[in-house]
Formats: C-alpha cells, sequence, structure tokens
C-alpha cells in the first residue's frame, strides 16, 4: 500500500498522520501545560514536539502507517499570509524535511488553517469542498475567523472574512476554564459542566458585517463567577454568547455568499451546543470532534493531493 506522511506541530499538539487517497489515520497528542497556566512559550512548545516526535511518528507505525511512502509534507506556518510564522512548526518542517531528504522523497507544505480545513472536509466526508467554493469556520485556542475558502489548485485558498476583533472563541473558553480552576486547555470540562447548566442566559454579541468582540463577554463571565454564579452556569453563558455571535456573523456572510456550504474547523468546533444549533441554523457540516481539534490529517490529505495533482 502507497501513502503518505504528513507532519504538524501546532502550539498545542504533536501530530502525524498518513493518507492514501481515501483512508487515513492520525496520531497526536497534547503537549503538557503547567496547572493554572493558559498555554507555552514558544520555545517550550518547541523543545517537547522534537522530543514527542519520533515516539508519535512510531505510534502512527504500529496503527498501519503504508510500507510504501511516496511523499512527505508538513505544516509550516499557521496560515497562508505574509508573515504568519510561529517556531512551534519547525519542529515539524525540520523533521520532515530530513526524512524527505534521507528517503529521496518530494516534500511539500502547507499552512495549519488549510490543515484544518482539509481535514474538516474529508472527516465530513465532504472532500468536494475542496474544489469549490464554501464558508469555513476556523475556531481554535488562537483562531476565531470565518473563512471565505476557493480552489487554488489541488490547494485551497483562504479570505478572512469576519469573525473576532480581540480574543478568540478558545481563548474566552480557557480562561473561562481558569476562572472555574479546570485543566488547560478547558473545552472540554467547559462544554460538559455546561450540560448541567439550570440557568441559561447568553450575552448578545453585536455583529457588523460578520465581526465582532467576545471581550464583553469574558467581563460578564468574570462578573458571575466573582458573584458566585454556578460554574455550570457560567460555562452555559459563555458558550451559548460564543455561538450567538458565530451564528449571527455567518447569516450576515451568507448574505454576501448565498447558497455557499459552510464548514466548521478548529477544536472549539467540536462543542456540542455549537455543532447541534449551526447545523440546524445554517446547514454547517463538522468534523469529527478528534479530526476537529489539531491533527496531522489534512495536513497529509494535501501533501497526497500536491503529489498526485488531482482533484
Amino acid at each position: 500500500m502507497a501513502g503518505v506522511l504528513g507532519l504538524d506541530t501546532s502550539n498545542y499538539t504533536t501530530s502525524a498522520a498518513w493518507f492514501d487517497g481515501t483512508h487515513g489515520d492520525n496520531v497526536g497528542k497534547l503537549l503538557d501545560v503547567p496547572q493554572g497556566s493558559l498555554g507555552l512559550r514558544q520555545s517550550d512548545a518547541l523543545f517537547q514536539h522534537v522530543k514527542r516526535l519520533p515516539t508519535i511518528v512510531a505510534g502512527l507505525k504500529e496503527r498501519g502507517l503504508p510500507d510504501h511512502l511516496t511523499a512527505i509534507g508538513a505544516s509550516t506556518q499557521p496560515r497562508e499570509v505574509a508573515g504568519s510564522y510561529m517556531p512551534c512548526f519547525l519542529a515539524g518542517e525540520s523533521q520532515a524535511r530530513v526524512m524527505a531528504s534521507a528517503m529521496d522523497l518530494p516534500f511539500y507544505a502547507c499552512s495549519h488553517q488549510q490543515g484544518h480545513i482539509a481535514a474538516a472536509a474529508w472527516s465530513a466526508g465532504r472532500m468536494d469542498l475542496l474544489d469549490k467554493p464554501h464558508l469555513v469556520w476556523h475556531l481554535s485556542g488562537g483562531t476565531t475567523e470565518l473563512l471565505h475558502v476557493v480552489p487554488d489548485g489541488v490547494m485551497v485558498r483562504a479570505a478572512c472574512i469576519g469573525g473576532t476583533s480581540d480574543i478568540s472563541a478558545g481563548q474566552l473558553i480557557d480562561r473561562t476554564g481558569k476562572k472555574l480552576g479546570l485543566a488547560f486547555p478547558a473545552g472540554k470540562a467547559v462544554d460538559e459542566l455546561s450540560l448541567q447548566a439550570q440557568h441559561k442566559e447568553f450575552f448578545r454579541v453585536k455583529v457588523k458585517d460578520s465581526v465582532f468582540s467576545f471581550s464583553g463577554i469574558e467581563n460578564k463571565m468574570n462578573a458571575l463567577a466573582e458573584s458566585g454564579a454556578a460554574p455550570a452556569d457560567i460555562c452555559w453563558y459563555v458558550l451559548a454568547s460564543i455561538l450567538h455571535g458565530v451564528e449571527k456573523a455567518t447569516r450576515q456572510a451568507l448574505e454576501t455568499y448565498p447558497g455557499l456550504p459552510v464548514l466548521c474547523a478548529g477544536g472549539v468546533a467540536s462543542n456540542q451546543l455549537l455543532r447541534q444549533r449551526m447545523t440546524a441554523s445554517c446547514g454547517a457540516v463538522f468534523a469529527e470532534p478528534r479530526f476537529s481539534t489539531d491533527n496531522a490529517m489534512g495536513v497529509a490529505i494535501l501533501t497526497w493531493r500536491l503529489h498526485n495533482q488531482k482533484r
């Protein structure tokens, strides 16, 4: 069996994946973040990636990495725009380039964001989206962007048309988790706690041209926590408020781009409330939760497409 290998070393997860044109698999592990922290310094993230990559790739091999590799790829930057750079991506890129050179294989680069889009489309059973215009929400720890995505050969090109003007959805959720004493990253715990809420209120986010601010939600979250509100009610408040802004921005974007499919990617896209409401209100499609969070699956998919030049 022939296939390709993809590596992704984001600010949160070390991951490796293979893809053969139809099937694939991903192995990943969250970076270790000290209790009470909201992330890692880039130097610490880079160090952890370098240490973990051999084990991650070995784990992928145990789970069925193809015997015959035809190409190797890696994410090399957060987004495919000038000046987009984070040192942590050097770990995956350097090791992928070394392996490709040693094995006399071609190396292909993509951005972390392009990888998210490809992984979400494949996992949702909508690979067709990579070959036509669509809208994508990239909702993660560091990004809350509404993208207009169009094909660029066998790749995808994304232009930001909306999203947050300040903190991201993931940052807001993690700050909520820290306020409530939850482990980082706090997405799963906040999601589960929200289901126990008794008081289901939310902040009505102002949205103009699909752009909004989440700082008001953070201020209200802090006030609720300091007033002794139940943690479950606080979690619901934050998630429902995020959803209100995302839904409203999506409807505004669809007025400009009527009829385009809406795909949701990134770790925050695994939230249960978001998945239910966006599917019902906007017909949005989602990746499986394991392919919503940071992973190398999309990198492998794009590497395969670039190497085979098929649409």
